[in-house]
């Protein structure tokens, strides 16, 4: 078991801490089963295994008041891999020693070494550094102030203050980073270094504009820019809307929630999908994203379904009839196809690993088979796993892109859905260098990465209480957290324009869509998140519909979204 010992937060009683989201990580960033509880003002941590892990908490991150006192969030944040002792850790070093260790491995991942000492950036982690080796030299002051468990107060508010400052420091070269390789996308540079370098490599010149792998570099570069598009959701069909895609999107992605599509078993409904799908064919002339076809998210699940979640050779037939269904009836209008969306997560349907990737191949080989020429993604849900930590069925995000890419499936991109600010399992807010950090982990598996829907509200959303899988007593209310500021249309925009410079800065990652076009009206449900759309319901823009379409222009006008002043 580990312990952890953790002072006064924010004024609330250290017997009574609030260890919100807690769960255990273990080697290669996978969850790992445990039970976390709080005692006389220490976390214990009890592991269902014996190897080395990381505690993930969710704390509110402020800048020391000597920095100025800024409101970073209120962030999911973790320590290193830390073996058992006899002896408790003080969270908060621990904490602070793992954003310092992030943020040098940044600097190598990225090359950027050779940044000036002047820096700002720099010169916020080294003040970081000094604050830690402080919080070292301080923990053990014997009649130290407030001791407990044999560390004192001084020590934990020095090490809060150096990690606050070490995720201020890494949202900072993030974006530097980001400036950086826009740079090289804007201008078509990086492909057409990456596609030279590959030349010399290897007689085999790959075609011009496919996605080139070089050797060593642990990624593939992808040509043109990163495309840019929206989620519509096809209960909503107005003219504000079709001005708002025309102006602002190279894409549309059509959902198509199989609660949608066949309501009562056996009767389809496409008229709603239809009206959108030949707007954009005819009118708007922009392609069309499909999907996912599959997906077991309750929202998405018709009712009827659920009949046969203890008969998976039924439930399989099922899946191949509508997959079917729907390639048949769109394939002449649809290019790209989402063929299913977290199976990883496994929630609301009992099967096994086996099964899920036998869903996965089915929906694969069916979609290219009906559609060859179809681009074809498979996309992961939650990408960062916390769901791992409660459901053994389930399968880690990155365990299971690895599995899909590895069995040889034939598919053209990994979609990740990045939303965070939600009151749901697994959309918690995290900062900006742990974004960036997560991309560059599944890049690794050599396929672009399509951003397939990236979202967070313009308003706070109520902490609730939810099950974080079927058949499960409900937990304590989720607080889904905020970045720098409680949410608001304001906030959106920024936390949006920090997402587009730090993706389409990957050269990897070849579009990115946003969530929902547009808020629903009153009195319905049929959102990704609620105030989770670019427009108000009348079709009125949000602040985040302006940064869009000016990110877009930028790009598209050879010019750098992102200036960033480095000295």
């Amino acid at each position: 078991m580990q312990t952890y010992v953790v002072f006064d937060p924010e004024g609330v009683e250290a017997g009574k801490y609030p260890p919100r989201h807690a769960l255990l990580i273990g080697p290669d960033e996978i969850p790992m089963q445990g039970t976390i509880r709080i005692r006389d003002g220490v976390v214990e941590a009890e592991k269902n295994q014996t190897q080395a892990a990381a505690l993930l908490v969710q704390l509110p991150v402020r800048m020391p008041e000597g920095e100025g006192g800024a409101d970073l969030g209120l962030l999911a944040v973790q320590t290193c891999l830390l073996p058992e002792r006899p002896d408790p850790y003080l969270l908060s070093i621990e904490l602070a020693r793992h954003r310092i260790m992030l943020f040098l491995n940044k600097l190598e991942d990225w090359g950027l070494f050779d940044l000036s000492a002047e820096t700002p950036c720099v010169q916020q982690f080294e003040r970081a550094r000094q604050a830690f080796t402080s919080a070292l030299v301080a923990q053990r002051e014997e009649n130290g102030e407030g001791q407990s468990h044999g560390f004192c107060a001084k020590a934990d508010r020095i090490a809060t203050g150096a990690m606050s400052l070490a995720i201020s420091a890494g949202e900072q070269l993030s974006l530097l980073n980001a400036e950086k390789g826009l740079r090289a996308r804007v201008s078509g540079q990086g492909y057409k270094e990456a596609h030279a370098h590959l030349s010399r490599l290897t007689p085999e010149v790959p075609p011009a504009g496919a996605p080139v792998t070089v050797p060593g570099a642990g990624h593939v570069v992808v040509a043109g820019l990163p495309q840019m598009g929206c989620a519509i959701s096809p209960g909503q069909f107005s003219e504000p809307q079709q001005r708002a895609v025309v102006a602002s999107c190279d894409f549309v992605t059509m959902p198509l929630r199989w609660i949608d599509m066949e309501p009562v078993e056996g009767k389809y409904s496409f008229g709603a999908t239809d009206r959108w799908i030949e707007w954009a064919v005819r009118q708007a002339k922009v392609p069309i994203v499909g999907g996912p076809l599959i997906d077991f998210r309750p929202q998405c699940t018709p009712d009827w379904l659920f009949i046969w979640e203890n008969d998976y050779e039924t439930l399989r037939e099922l899946v191949f009839e509508h997959v079917q269904a729907v390639v048949t009836r769109y394939r002449r209008t649809i290019s790209r196809w989402t063929v299913c969306s977290g199976l990883n997560v496994n929630t609301n349907f009992k099967i096994s690993f086996d099964q899920i990737m036998d869903l996965t191949r089915l929906c694969v080989l069916l979609v290219r088979k009906l559609q060859p020429t179809a681009k074809i993604q498979v996309e992961v849900a939650q990408p960062w796993g916390e769901y791992h930590a409660l459901n053994r069925r389930s399968i880690p995000p990155y365990l299971y892109a690895d599995a899909v890419v590895q069995a040889g499936l034939n598919i053209d991109a990994l979609g990740l859905r990045v939303q965070m600010g939600h009151a749901e399992p697994g959309l918690a807010t995290r900062d900006m260098m742990g974004l960036s950090a997560m991309l560059d982990r599944f890049a690794g598996l050599e396929r672009p990465i399509a951003i397939s829907a990236a979202g967070a509200p313009s308003a706070p959303i109520s902490p609730r209480p939810y099950k974080p899988r079927a058949g499960a007593d409900a937990e304590d209310p989720y607080e889904p957290g905020y970045w720098r500021q409680p949410w608001s249309e304001a906030s959106q925009a920024e936390w949006m324009t920090h997402l587009l410079a730090i993706a389409c800065a990957k050269p990897y990652v070849q579009s990115v869509c946003w969530q929902d076009l547009s808020d629903p009206p009153p009195g319905t449900n049929a959102s990704e998140m609620p105030g989770g759309g670019l427009l108000q319901p009348n079709g009125q823009p949000k602040p985040a519909f302006a940064k869009w379409s000016q990110f877009r222009a930028a790009m598209r006008s050879g010019q750098n979204p992102v200036t960033i002043r480095t000295t």
